[in-house]
């Protein structure tokens, strides 16, 4: 896909930018799209909001109080002359020019209308419908908008939809659906162009998924393995912890599995802190006992280290070799350990992408586990399938998504789940509060800091000037003040791997007290000393994203809390209160949602889809899947397709 520097208006500074919003090519660009829509409607002065246009009668004067500013001018409209003020917009100034027609929104009381914003332009009695993207310090609203714009223009959209069903479902072609999506006109014009682009993204998704299974399962055979029930039962009452019946429940389906001559393809999903890890561990231990080798991959190195710390203390004093390997794993230790892998030496490895190297070889590789598997590409886990000869493979997941859902995205895998907490756990208090209740809040910060305890602050946003939203720097300078005597750290996505890890080892090691961070946290990292999380502009996430992140804390046997601050709606929010089962989240988002507002904030998070839902869209991710079956059974007629599904398996 073409350079960024193509597009009218993008230099070099410009670039960076973007690139912080990982947007690199102009593919990027015109599918960077919208995350809500704002609809302006003109009404009367006396709504709650008002949106109301009218022509400045006078020359705006700006007085300036303690580094802000309050900018004043009068506004005719109709039959009656109003004033307006507005705060902190004093560049707004040579703008409003006498005689000039605007639309002001705001509250109205006592003739004067304070406003929160100010449109250079009369709406009208249209609906205006303008699209919201996040966005860094330095870009606004309107420059987004016309870049995608100017790259929509001068470049060849491809489109990815075989013209046969373009045909059958009437579809808008691609260019016409990203220039509605990006500037709307009707809402049904704007309905059609992303449920088209939704169609695309899943039917991608779909075909590569497919593909794989297809490939899976011209390879089902795989070895039995002997249960030596005895010595299994014998390492479990070694734990420092009784399991659930849940982990009893999905231990005895893995070892039907393993017993099998059918290789086992098993996703266990586990709510957030269910205890997933300790069933792979002792499956992990049942392929030792069997001569076999086992490889643990995980998405980050904390994580993976963290896997290794506790497989290192349970097995401390028994004959099992337990290794990592990491990026950061010296060329020397990789040596050795490559070494001892291929001859047999080492019984069980973990880490991250790093195992799936070329020159990573196994003696006799029986089982391989992925945990938060939806963090790796679908090649990714292929290859490291690859690895050995007919491996038994696991997948690990805390994403909670509902069983149906789960059989259609992952229909050639057997699924357990496991839903119990282990004993000791306490039930996490959360508690949904607007922002004018923070006073409370900080009280109870200060009470579990002087406790010893440590708290996760959560934003969506790394940095954004354009809106009064909390971002993790306006939150830092904050909570500087406020907590002076504590260590704080900030964490988020743009940072690089080196530097991530340094901050969470730092936190996980107590030298920080308050860590402030995007979703980057979500990933099950366990720091049992959290007590606390904060997540601010909570109505911005799904509820399955927030009962993730809710999962970081209450992970050891004091009671733990996590507050949910937003001045938006709360309805959806107030089933956090009650519910903590993960999976009934997962299905009361759907049911709330159903088919999703149109003009709401987009939920984040899912599968990486910049569009589509797998809860909300699952009726169309049905019709998609049965689609791409369609298509693959005739995938040389398409090259496109053939070489795009080859492209990413490669890729991932």
């Amino acid at each position: 896909m073409a350079d960024l520097s193509f597009v009218k208006g993008i230099g070099k500074v410009t670039i960076e930018k973007l690139n912080k919003l990982d947007i690199y090519n102009l593919e990027d660009l015109i599918t960077y799209f919208p995350y809500r829509y704002e609809i302006l409607k003109k009404t009367s002065l006396y709504d709650d909001k008002v949106v109301i246009s009218g022509i400045i009668e006078s020359n705006p004067t700006i007085n300036y109080f303690n580094r802000k500013n309050r900018l004043g001018f009068r506004l005719r409209i109709e039959d009656r002359v109003i004033n307006v003020v507005i705060f902190n917009r004093a560049f707004l100034k040579q703008h409003l020019l006498v005689g000039k027609t605007i639309t002001v929104i705001g509250k109205y009381d006592k003739n004067t209308l304070t406003a929160s914003d100010i449109k250079l332009e009369d709406i009208g009695d249209k609906t205006k419908v303008t699209p919201i993207y996040h966005l860094v310090k330095g870009l606004t609203n309107k420059n987004m908008n016309n870049y995608i714009n100017s790259a929509l223009s001068s470049s060849y959209v491809i489109d990815y939809i075989p013209e046969e069903l373009v045909d059958r479902y009437d579809f808008i072609d691609k260019k016409n659906a990203l220039i509605n999506i990006h500037n709307p006109k009707s809402s049904e014009l704007l309905n059609k162009s992303i449920y088209r682009c939704k169609y695309e993204e899943l039917f991608l998704f779909m075909l590569k998924i497919n593909e794989l299974k297809n490939k899976n399962s011209l390879m089902n055979k795989g070895y039995s393995k002997e249960i030596d029930l005895e010595k299994v039962k014998e390492f479990i009452s070694s734990l420092p912890f009784n399991l659930t019946i849940d982990q009893e429940k999905t231990l005895d389906e893995i070892f039907c599995d393993l017993k099998s001559d059918k290789r086992m393809n098993r996703l266990v999903q586990g709510d957030v802190g269910s205890g997933k890890t300790i069933v792979a561990i002792i499956s992990m231990y049942v392929m030792k006992l069997n001569n076999y080798q086992s490889a643990l991959m995980a998405p980050t190195e904390i994580l993976a280290h963290q896997h290794y710390e506790n497989m290192k203390k349970l097995f401390k004093d028994m004959d099992v070799n337990v290794k990592e390997i990491l990026g950061s794993t010296s060329k020397k230790e990789k040596d050795e350990i490559k070494k001892d892998l291929l001859d047999g030496k080492i019984d069980m490895i973990v880490g991250t992408h790093a195992l799936i190297q070329d020159d990573i070889m196994f003696n006799n590789l029986g089982l391989i586990i992925t945990d938060e598997q939806h963090r790796f590409g679908v090649n990714q886990r292929a290859n490291l399938r690859n690895k050995g000869n007919m491996p038994d493979v696991l997948y690990l997941s805390a994403t909670p998504i509902p069983r149906t859902y789960a059989l259609t995205i992952y229909g050639d895998m057997d699924i357990s789940i496991i839903k119990t907490r282990p004993e000791g756990r306490k039930e996490i208090i959360t508690k949904v509060k607007n922002n004018s209740e923070i006073k409370s809040v900080l009280f109870k910060m200060k009470e579990e800091l002087e406790s010893g305890h440590q708290i996760y602050i959560v934003s969506p946003l790394i940095e954004n000037e354009e809106s009064d939203d909390e971002d993790i720097k306006k939150l830092y300078r904050k909570f500087s003040l406020a907590f002076k005597n504590y260590n704080i750290g900030i964490l988020h996505g743009k940072m690089n791997q080196k530097e991530k890890d340094q901050v969470m080892n730092k936190y996980i090691e107590k030298e920080i007290d308050i860590l402030i961070s995007t979703t980057v946290i979500e990933v099950g990292v366990d720091v049992k000393n959290a007590t606390m999380m904060i997540i601010f502009d909570a109505y911005k996430f799904g509820l399955s994203t927030l009962h993730q992140l809710r999962g970081r804390v209450g992970r050891n046997d004091l009671q733990s809390y996590c507050i949910l601050m937003t001045d938006r709606e709360t309805e959806r929010l107030n089933i956090m209160e009650k519910v903590s089962d993960g999976f009934v989240l997962a299905e009361e988002d759907f049911k709330l949602r159903g088919s999703g507002d149109l003009f709401g904030t987009r939920q984040s998070g899912d599968m990486n889809f910049k569009l589509a839902n797998l809860r909300k869209d699952y009726d169309l991710l049905l019709k998609v899947k049965d689609d791409s079956n369609e298509i693959l059974k005739k995938i040389s007629e398409y090259p496109l397709l053939k070489g795009i599904i080859c492209d990413s398996i490669n890729k991932d």
